[in-house]
């Protein structure tokens, strides 16, 4: 019942009805619940146990140049600092967010810190302090973050953008939700695709896997998608797969954690050396 094709199933929206564009999710994100949210896990939610796991397997030197990509207000990468990684850049598209994490890391005294803005689907490297032929050893992409770029094409250009920014070999991790690992949510995910099917979904979507829903942290835009589409993203953009497994799996969070997010699944890849086009 589920629609697929090789770039999501898109549709037009209803007249009248806006679509939603990254716009519309730089403002959720600008937005005070949203900004109070990430800055209270900033401020005492610090690194995830499954993340510290997997950055001390894949990326254990702390001399090493890392970039993360949609870093908000500073959560992953002043936990970084604090655990001694000396070279981090770190960029986001929503400006206060971004105000947060450079507030934060003046507090901490993090000055080693280069915070950037900018859109992950277009950033470039001298915007991060890359000088010609400079890349990044490692990428992150935490949070969900990527998933909340609407429209696959843009989440591949971001995925394409990263890996130009980092060298051969270079490891990537990020995270997504799993349709097919969701909590069952009353028989959402087969009411979607029969709603889809017979063209009734929100006309504000543009992809089946698309949600919008309003919780602590405001209005919410997210893509959840199946394993497959992540592999075939990646196989796509220059990255090899290396690793991936539902957090539940690699290691019993705390509390705050479980509350601060629900289940989801950790993604390792290595970039490629072949351009990916």
């Amino acid at each position: 019942m589920e629609p697929h094709s090789g770039q999501g199933n898109r549709h037009r929206p209803a007249a009248g009805v806006p679509r939603v564009t990254s716009e519309t999710v730089r403002g959720n994100f600008n937005g005070l619940p949203s900004i109070l949210y990430y800055t209270r896990a900033a401020h005492f939610l610090g690194l995830w146990k499954s993340e510290r796991l997997l950055l001390d397997r894949f990326m254990p030197d702390r001399s090493t140049r890392i970039v993360e990509a949609g870093c908000g207000a500073g959560r992953v990468a002043i936990a970084l600092w604090r655990l001694g990684y000396e070279r981090i850049a770190a960029f986001d598209f929503a400006e206060e967010l971004l105000d947060q994490a450079q507030s934060l890391a003046v507090q901490e005294g993090a000055s080693s810190i280069a915070f950037a803005r900018a859109d992950a689907t277009t950033v470039e490297g001298p915007e991060l302090g890359l000088a010609p032929g400079e890349r990044f050893a490692g990428a992150l992409f935490m949070f969900n973050g990527l998933m909340q770029i609407p429209g696959r094409l843009n989440r591949r250009a971001a995925l394409r953008r990263l890996w130009s920014l980092c060298g051969d070999g270079s490891p990537l991790i990020f995270t997504s939700h799993d349709r097919d690992r969701a909590r069952d949510d009353g028989g959402f995910w087969a009411a979607e695709a029969l709603r889809w099917s017979e063209g009734r979904q929100d006309p504000s979507l543009g992809e089946f896997g698309d949600r919008r829903f309003t919780d602590e942290s405001g209005e919410v835009f997210i893509h959840i998608p199946d394993r497959a589409e992540i592999l075939e993203d990646l196989a796509s953009t220059g990255w090899r797969h290396e690793a991936d497994a539902m957090r539940s799996d690699l290691a019993a969070e705390s509390p705050a954690v479980v509350e601060f997010s629900d289940d989801c699944r950790f993604w390792v890849a290595r970039r490629d050396a072949r351009d990916p086009g």
